[in-house]
C-alpha cells in the first residue's frame, strides 16, 4: 500500500521552511501531495500556476530526481480533510516552528480528526536553521528590497524579486 501524505498551505512563496518540512515528509511517505489552498478573498503574490511551478522547480533543485518524482502539487478550495480523502492520503503533514503554531495546529488537528478519524495529522518540527522563516516575513523583506536568498530556494529568488519590485 502506498503511503500518501497531504501537505497543505498557501506556499506564497515557497520558503526554505516549507522545503524542510517537505524533505521530512518524504522520509515518512511514499508520495507527498503539496496542496495549495485557494481562498477567493485573498490576493496572493504569485498565481496558482506560478506557485505550482516554483514548488516543482524547488523540488528539482533540492531533492534527488527520485524524491522530486514522489511529489505532486495540486490546488484545493474546499475542506483540507476532503482534499486529503480525495487524494487517498492517510495523513496531513503540518510543520511546527513554535508554541504558537502548536496551539493553532492542535485545534485544526482536533477538528479534522473529528471530521475524518482515519486521516491523522502528523506534526513535524522545523529544523533550527529555518524555524524563524515565515512566508509573510519573506514577502515583507522582499517588498522592502531586503536580501531574501537565505529564506527561499534558489528558483524562487528571481521571481520573488520581480513581483515585489516597485515597478511591478
Amino acid at each position: 500500500m502506498t503511503r500518501i501524505a497531504l501537505y497543505p498551505g498557501s506556499f506564497d512563496p515557497v520558503t526554505n521552511g516549507h522545503m524542510d518540512i517537505l524533505r521530512q515528509s518524504l522520509a515518512l511517505a511514499d508520495k507527498v501531495v503539496v496542496a495549495i489552498g485557494i481562498h477567493p478573498g485573498k490576493k496572493p503574490l504569485f498565481s496558482l500556476e506560478e506557485r505550482q511551478n516554483l514548488i516543482h522547480a524547488s523540488a528539482r533543485a533540492e531533492f534527488t530526481r527520485e524524491e522530486a518524482a514522489r511529489i505532486d502539487v495540486i490546488s484545493f478550495s474546499n475542506l483540507v480533510i476532503k482534499t486529503a480523502r480525495e487524494q487517498g492520503a492517510t495523513c496531513l503533514v503540518r510543520g511546527l516552528r513554535d508554541g504558537t503554531d502548536l496551539d493553532y495546529e492542535m485545534q485544526m488537528a482536533g477538528m479534522n480528526g473529528t471530521l475524518e478519524p482515519n486521516i491523522k495529522t502528523v506534526f513535524l518540527p522545523a529544523s533550527p536553521t529555518v524555524r524563524h522563516i515565515t512566508a509573510t516575513l519573506v514577502r515583507q523583506i522582499a517588498k522592502m528590497g531586503g536580501e531574501i536568498s537565505e529564506f527561499v530556494p534558489e528558483p524562487v529568488v528571481s521571481p520573488l524579486r520581480r513581483v515585489t519590485s516597485p515597478q511591478s
